[in-house]
Formats: C-alpha cells, structure tokens, sequence
C-alpha cells in the first residue's frame, strides 16, 4: 500500500512539473512601432568622435585632472547640436553636473534621460588605436567613452536636435541631465536630484546607462536578449587587516598577517553568500525562461523544486547569472611586506562587493564576520551604496521604453533585469519608482569586455 501511494506521488509530480512546463510559453513582446526613423549617420559618428577627442579622464585625485578637457567638451555641445543649444537651455551645477530641460506642451509628467562625459582612465601602450582621437577604421569608431557613455550623450542630444530641427515639441517636459563624475561616484548628479527635489519635479520616467541587447547571455536562449534595468546592485568595499610583532623571515614566529588573511579568503570564497530571488531574478527568468531549450524551461517553470539546481549551476558557472541572484565577492587586492624577506607588521586585502537588494551594507558585514570567525583580522567599509529601489515594469513608462528598444532591435526579447554595476541613477530611488536602465547598443562578449579595458570601441 505504501509502494502505491509512493508511486501515485511521484507520478502527481512528475505531472505537476511537465504541465507547468508545456504551460511556460513566451509572453507577447511589445506593440511596435511601425515608423521608420531616419537620420544622418555620418553626422551623428562625426559628434561621437569630437566628443571621444576630449580627455575628460576623472580621478579621485582632482590634481591628476586636466579641468581644461572637460570644459572643452561642454563648450563643443552647442556647435554639436546646435537646435538643442537655441531650444533647451542649459544649467550648470558644481560637481560637473549639467541639465537641459527641453520644454514640452505639459508639465506634470517629465521624463529625465541621463549620461555621463566622464571616463576612466586608458592605459594606451596597451591600446591598438589611441584612446583619444577618436579612429574610425573599418566600420568601427575606437576610443574611451565609445561605448561608456559619451555614445549616450551623443544619441540622447543628437535624436533631440533632429527632432528640434524638424519642429517636433514633446508631449511632456524632457530633461538631460548629465554627470561629469560618474566614474569616481562624485556628488554632480546628486545636485540635479537636490535641485529637482526642490523644485517639486517628480519624473514620470527616468532613463539611464545600463542594459543592452546581447547574446548568449541566458541559458538555452539564442535570440537577442535586450536588458533593461530596473535595479541596481549596491556596492562597497571592504578592507581586511591582520597585524603582527612583524620580523625577520629566517626566524618565523606563528601569528603570521598573511596566514590570517588567507584563511579569511578561503572561507569567503568557499561559502558564497544565499541565492535570494528578488523580483527583478524572477522578472527576467519569467520572460527569457520561455524562450530557452526543453530542460532549461522545466528549471525556470518550476524553481519551487529546482531552486537549488538553479543555484548550483549559477555556483558553478559564476558570471552574471550567478551575479543576479546573490551578493558576490571579488578579492580584487592584496598588500603584504615591502621586501621578501621581511615579515609584515601588517597586511590586508581588499574585496569590491556587489551587494544583492534583499541585503544591505550592514548584513553583509556581519555576515563576513561570520565566516571569518578570527579576531585577528578586523574589517572597515571606506566606501559603500546600497542597492536601489525595484522600479515598476506594469505601467505606461517601462512599456514606452520597452517599445521603443524592441522596435529598434526587431526580433530581439525585451526583458527586465538587476543590473550588477553602479550608476548615477541610483540617485534617483527617492524621487521616482520608474528608473530604467539601458545602454541603446547592440554589443558582442568581446566589445562588453572593452568597457573600462583596452581597446574600448563601437561598431
């Protein structure tokens, strides 16, 4: 009788988990929009390119600056777009912050599309191309900023001075407000924020850098996949020391610092910290899930049963699946004795964590703590975020934005997603619940990887 009752569940589940999964089939995209844009290409890589001439190269060091290349870009714009500079005036904020505001036949719903001109800096004998001049070869504009983020600017201005240029006034209010500090978490975009705080200005829709469409970036998917954001990761930084009476390394004594770090390290990496699926790991599953091969849809349909094969797979592969469903830990530098044969009298590393919206800095320090376990070592937090609010995806402005990526990039499957990196938009959490991220490109593995390496370029 047992035996039955054994088999009769196991039959009920494996029915259970086919019937859910012939039931996951894909979603209905966006409505597109049937209307052709045209435009002057040439022109508009021919912006791009002034702007990538422009070495506006930020560091948290303010004497390493050259102050003069940033000016020269924000004295380029109007030249550059020239309806905007007529239609749009424009604000200076301290910081490098800097705000347009085209004005529209309403203004109870504004829109606030965002940049940054500032980069990171290139490291050109490891270059193929200058960094800074701005190379077009071959179908392919090389450069800092090509892809982080002045090709964002460039859209963002370039669409408004056609569209200034052909008479068309906006519904609503549109603002473009961008950073010069982005890089260095400087405070420019914050002063916007303030302003429009005080101003009474809550956005209707906020749109900054973020996702893109790319390949191969869901499990089982072969179509496109174009990712926006609708949250962000925090971040911070976390330093380890370990001291000791130091000494000379023909005579070693116990009590070592880099032992100390080291079995702190192990502990961390061996204990990752718990999947937690918040809504954005259960949006983008929900959407792209649909799309994959057989096996995969079965995991994604039921992850009431297969929640712990998914975060297997995600432990094993690491990457950015891996990243969109827990806090992760990079152990990105270590310090020890200026010479080798001299114990140190102190040692540290130092991890770049990206921390999940179900954490906080605060949980995430304790739970180190915990897996280290050694009072030997102590922990400080110079720099840290936490993550952003969860913006809404059933309302009017992510489907505006949904659309209008879906029609650009036809054939491509428009989903949600949490982004893993920072970006000024997290400014916003307070002001509005509509803050969306994407980056208007269509980018292959090996381009991705040129965002803040080497040979940063753009198709």
């Amino acid at each position: 009788m047992i035996g039955w009752i054994i088999l009769t569940l196991v039959v009920l589940f494996i029915a259970v988990v086919l019937i859910r999964t012939l039931r996951f089939t894909p979603k209905a995209g966006p409505a597109l929009l049937e209307n052709e844009e045209t435009f002057d290409k040439d022109v508009a890589i021919e912006s791009l390119r002034a702007l990538v001439r422009c070495r506006t190269v930020s560091y948290e060091d303010p004497e390493k600056e050259d102050a003069v290349e940033f000016e020269k870009l924000v004295n380029l714009l109007p030249a550059l777009y020239p309806n905007v500079a007529k239609v749009c005036p424009a604000a200076r904020f301290p910081d490098r912050g800097l705000l347009f505001k085209w004005e529209g036949k309403n203004h109870d719903a504004p829109s606030v599309l965002m940049a940054h001109y500032d980069v990171v800096p290139a490291m050109e004998e490891n270059w193929d191309f200058p960094a800074f001049e701005g190379i077009l070869k071959d179908g392919v504009l090389h450069g800092r900023g090509t892809l982080d983020t002045k090709i964002t600017l460039n859209g963002i201005l370039f669409a408004a001075d056609k569209l200034i240029g052909e008479g068309f006034v906006p519904e609503n209010d549109v603002y473009f407000a961008f950073s010069g500090q982005e890089e260095i978490f400087g405070p420019g975009a914050v002063h916007i924020v303030d302003w429009f705080k005080k101003q009474g200005i809550v956005p209707a829709m906020v749109v900054d850098e973020g996702g893109a469409v790319v390949e191969g970036i869901f499990p089982g998917v072969k179509e496109p996949c174009a990712l926006i954001g609708i949250a962000e990761k925090g971040a911070m930084n976390v330093e380890y020391h370990a001291v000791s009476a130091g000494g000379h390394a023909s005579a070693p004594k116990p009590g070592s610092p880099l032992p100390a770090l080291a079995a702190a390290c192990v502990k961390i990496e061996k204990h990752p910290f718990k999947a937690r699926t918040t809504r954005p790991a259960r949006e983008m599953p929900d959407t792209l899930g649909r799309h994959s091969t057989f096996l995969y849809r079965m995991i994604f349909a039921n992850l009431w049963c297969f929640g712990g094969v998914l975060d297997l797979i995600c432990k094993k592969s690491g990457g950015e699946l891996n990243a969109l469903i827990r806090t992760t830990v990079a152990f990105t530098q270590s310090e020890g004795s200026a010479a080798s044969n001299v114990i140190p009298p102190e040692a540290s590393m130092v991890t770049n964590i990206r921390i999940n919206p179900s954490d906080s800095v605060e949980s995430v320090v304790d739970g180190l703590k915990k897996r280290i376990k050694d009072d030997r070592v102590t922990l400080t937090v110079p720099i840290s975020s936490e993550p952003s609010p969860i913006s809404v995806t059933d309302c009017a402005a992510y489907d505006k934005v949904a659309r209008a990526v879906a029609s650009t990039w036809k054939g491509s499957l428009v989903s949600p997603y949490l982004m893993i990196q920072c970006s000024d938009s997290r400014h916003y959490a307070g002001l509005s619940d509509r803050v969306y991220r994407f980056s208007a490109m269509d980018l292959t593995s090996a381009e991705r990887a040129t965002i803040h390496g080497n040979n940063e370029r753009v198709r």
